[in-house]
């Protein structure tokens, strides 16, 4: 039997999400599992009015091509995919995650070629088309969540389809905030970091390019970070988990890294000059998601959480810092997490999870 709720989240990804109109071409990124909305995304589509392409996409032999591809075949996919992009005016992924250790035996270095032969298709993407990534309910997932696949699967769409437009009001007193503060300051258990935001701008996430989505951006000013935080969530990249990430900064750059595989940590962050500094600092604010489970889409929106991304900053908050890494990082500060403040221009705004500002408090669970 169909699930409504399916139909409901194809709506908001193309009405809500990408304001998808009357002719307009949407190209649909997606795995083989998650067909159930994907014939729903098309039916939307049509009756929008909209002409819908779909690429589906697997995880094992994407491994397969990543893993073994030369130079040239990055450089081909990349004029192919921009070449696409350029005939298209959204774009929808829909990932998930089947394998988490799929990746894990690739090469670092193809990852990098990758990132950087592909960078002018991806650059392209994000600064001229409408788009948005969904996570869709995996077995893989519901494991990692410590869930089975039903519970999961309605957690999925409980937490993706919450009220994006009372969110979007609630948060527009903390983006306003954040633009008017100079100085940032993090304090908790191993963690006491400060930084500037002054003059760069915030960015306000509720449902446009991220479902479930939950946060507000921005990033620091690039050579002021000095101090230590200490993340408490897993933090996967590139088929490896790392827990209890440690970073140490001075004047912006990551002089120190240490987590449970220290050496690939700082394999990653080495990758190029901009991987040891941050590209974002963000606060989480989905009220429905509130444990981590390995999955940055979800985790880095937790309650209570807020995440500190080296690499690269993104175009709408750009902070001069240039990488083909962007990898953000967890730290929850609730108590049950350790609890934690956090202060702008010494001023208390956040204390174990919960917003302390009058008008702020409409972002509280």
């Amino acid at each position: 039997m169909k699930d409504p709720r399916l139909n409901k989240l194809a709506k908001l990804l193309l009405s809500h999400s990408l304001k998808l109109g009357e002719k307009e071409k949407v190209i649909i990124s997606a795995i083989p599992s998650s067909k159930p909305l994907v014939k729903e995304i098309l039916k939307e589509a049509y009756t929008l009015g909209a002409i819908p392409f779909l690429v589906w996409q697997e995880e094992e032999t994407n491994r397969i091509m990543i893993e073994h591809a030369p130079d040239e075949q990055f450089r081909l996919m990349d004029k192919w995919f921009l070449e696409q992009f350029k005939d298209a005016d959204a774009f929808l992924a829909i990932q998930g995650e089947e394998n988490d250790a799929e990746f894990g035996g690739i090469p670092s270095d193809q990852f990098v070629k990758k990132g950087k032969l592909m960078k002018a298709s991806d650059d392209y993407l994000h600064a001229n088309l409408k788009w948005v990534l969904f996570d869709y309910p995996t077995p893989s997932a519901a494991q990692k969540a410590k869930m089975n696949v039903d519970q999961f699967y309605d957690y999925v769409l409980d937490v993706s389809t919450v009220d994006y437009v009372a969110m979007h009001q609630a948060q527009q007193p903390l983006r306003d905030l954040m633009e008017r503060t100079d100085r940032v300051r993090i304090v908790g258990p191993g963690t006491d970091i400060a930084f500037s935001i002054k003059d760069i701008p915030a960015v306000i996430c509720a449902g446009t390019n991220n479902v479930p989505d939950g946060e507000v951006y921005t990033a620091p000013v690039k050579d002021s970070v000095n101090g230590t935080i200490t993340y408490n969530t897993p933090s996967p990249y590139q088929g490896v988990v790392h827990q209890n990430v440690s970073l140490t900064f001075k004047d912006g750059k990551i002089i120190e890294a240490v987590s449970d595989h220290t050496d690939k940590l700082n394999e990653v962050l080495d990758t190029d000059e901009g991987a040891r500094y941050i590209g974002e600092f963000a606060l989480g604010l989905n009220p429905v998601i509130k444990e981590p489970m390995g999955n940055i889409l979800f985790d880095e929106k937790i309650a209570g959480s807020l995440h500190f991304t080296p690499g690269d900053s993104y175009e709408e908050t750009e902070n001069g810092n240039s990488s083909s890494v962007h990898w953000d990082m967890v730290l929850i500060q609730r108590p049950e997490y350790g609890g934690g403040e956090i202060y702008f221009d010494d001023v208390l705004i956040r204390k174990d999870g919960l917003f302390v500002l009058e008008e702020l408090k409409g972002l509280n669970p």
